[in-house]
């Protein structure tokens, strides 16, 4: 089969749909898959062994995207989250078989329409795409190997801090208390960094400024890929709930992670795919009380002194 999976949003949005690719590439060894992505995640999705072509989501250009669609011939397309454009993009490319959650307006582009409910939260958002395949494989077991990405590194005794919000103070902490978390274990063996975004250089002078302890400050200048093989070199990584939370959870990194606290924001639907022994999730409403910090702190020292 040739096949083409989209996912053409966020990274961690892109990072919850791998287990779909990776358990087809797997168990149908033979099946050509290709991702359509967006900008954002492009070059990413060229460096994973298990996809074997990708194409970028132009939404600019949306007629070239259809060209370099159709000119592959797929035999069918599976995608994990849908809008119009995609839709039309997709039913006009002339795919036979196209697959989607049968939600939104857009599912009406899509000939094989699948019920899942996602709002009930009653698996993970990664369990949910993984379930798209049995549409066109219906045999298929539901599993991968792990980690999803096998990046070989040894582990250095690093943890590292990703304080961006994402626009939102709602499940994560404020950034004074990234810092107290941080300077807890500034006596301990291991190395303590804070990493930022493209859109975090506000965060990054509010942290530089009362940074009053030895830590080490990073941009994420690297590539995603490049961000990634330095997660899988960390042995904790906390943040809340973002991409790259995502990314250290696909490598198999110990993960403290924080989440809001409603159901569609909860641990319960964006959980990393990772063993759950190395998920530290933790609930933390916008107007948390100290005592969810000192959850918090108690659960990292616990980690570096393991």
């Amino acid at each position: 089969m040739n096949l083409l999976i989209t996912r053409h949003d966020k990274i961690g949005d892109f990072v919850v749909t791998l287990p779909l690719f990776k358990a087809i590439k797997e168990q149908y060894p033979n099946t050509n898959i290709t991702a359509l992505v967006s900008k954002v995640n492009f070059d990413f999705a060229k460096e994973i062994d298990f996809i074997d072509d990708v194409i970028l989501f132009d939404r600019e250009d949306l007629l070239e995207t259809k060209r370099e669609i159709r000119k592959r011939k797929f035999d069918a397309s599976i995608s994990a989250y849908i809008d119009t454009d995609l839709g039309k993009l997709l039913f006009l490319s002339k795919i036979k078989k196209r697959v989607a959650p049968a939600t939104k307006i857009a599912q009406l582009f899509f000939n094989k329409r699948v019920t899942q409910r996602r709002s009930k939260v009653e698996k993970t958002e990664w369990q949910y795409n993984l379930d798209l395949a049995l549409t066109l494989f219906p045999d298929i077991k539901l599993e991968f190997s792990k980690p999803l990405l096998n990046i070989e590194s040894k582990k250095e005794k690093r943890v590292v801090f990703h304080p961006g919000f994402g626009g939102s103070s709602d499940g994560n902490l404020i950034l004074d208390d990234y810092l107290r978390l941080a300077k807890s274990i500034k006596d301990s063996a291991y190395e303590i960094v804070f990493t930022f975004g493209p859109d975090d250089s506000e965060t990054k002078e509010n942290i530089s400024k009362n940074l009053d302890f030895e830590a080490k400050l990073l941009d994420s200048k690297m590539s995603l890929i490049e961000f990634t093989k330095y997660l899988s070199a960390t042995d904790i990584f906390v943040s809340t709930s973002t991409g790259p939370m995502h990314l250290a959870g696909a490598v198999n990194t110990k993960t403290i992670s924080f989440f809001g606290n409603t159901k569609f924001a909860s641990f319960e639907r964006w959980a990393t795919i990772s063993d759950i022994e190395n998920q530290n999730n933790f609930i933390v409403p916008k107007d948390y009380i100290s005592e969810v910090y000192f959850k918090i702190e108690k659960k990292l020292k616990e980690l570096v002194n393991e």
